[in-house]
């Protein structure tokens, strides 16, 4: 039965890029399943492509087999540096996906773990007006590397 879900849910989402092959696709990695189907939501709402992890391991297998405009890892998963190992094997992608850690706890983390923003998803409208920011800058940064 899951299998048959999988399936047609992956069927759907192909007929979906094929549409509209403009669609920005993010990679959202969140442990705790309510957290990743809300902003998963909140995300696909706004016209975003959205695939998901529950684990870092996962977000990376999926970094490594598919490109991605935007990574928005939490902060903690597995261990406290879950999330830091995500947006680090972000950083390292040739196809240079914007990346960001979203949490909603009050530790912040290192300043060195190159996200770009912390991400509170509290706050529906900051959150879409940050991701959209992101997905824009990396757009810039590609068009201006294509120019040189």
């Amino acid at each position: 039965m899951i299998s048959t879900i999988n399936a047609v849910s992956e069927k759907a989402r192909t007929i979906a890029d094929t549409r509209n092959p403009g669609v920005a696709r993010v990679l959202l990695a969140d442990d705790n399943p309510a957290s990743r189907l809300t902003l998963q939501t909140v995300l696909e709402t706004v016209g975003y492509r959205v695939d998901t992890a529950a684990s870092a391991a996962e977000a990376i297998e999926l970094m490594d087999s598919g490109e991605y405009a935007l990574v928005l890892s939490d902060l903690s998963m597995e261990s406290h540096e879950s999330g830091l190992r995500v947006i680090e094997h972000a950083r390292l992608k040739p196809y240079h996906p914007a990346a960001a850690i979203v949490t909603s706890s009050e530790a912040k983390g290192p300043k060195e773990s190159g996200a770009k923003f912390l991400i509170s998803p509290e706050n529906v409208p900051e959150l879409l007006t940050k991701v959209a920011s992101l997905i824009g800058s990396r757009a810039s940064r590609r068009a201006a590397r294509t120019m040189r």
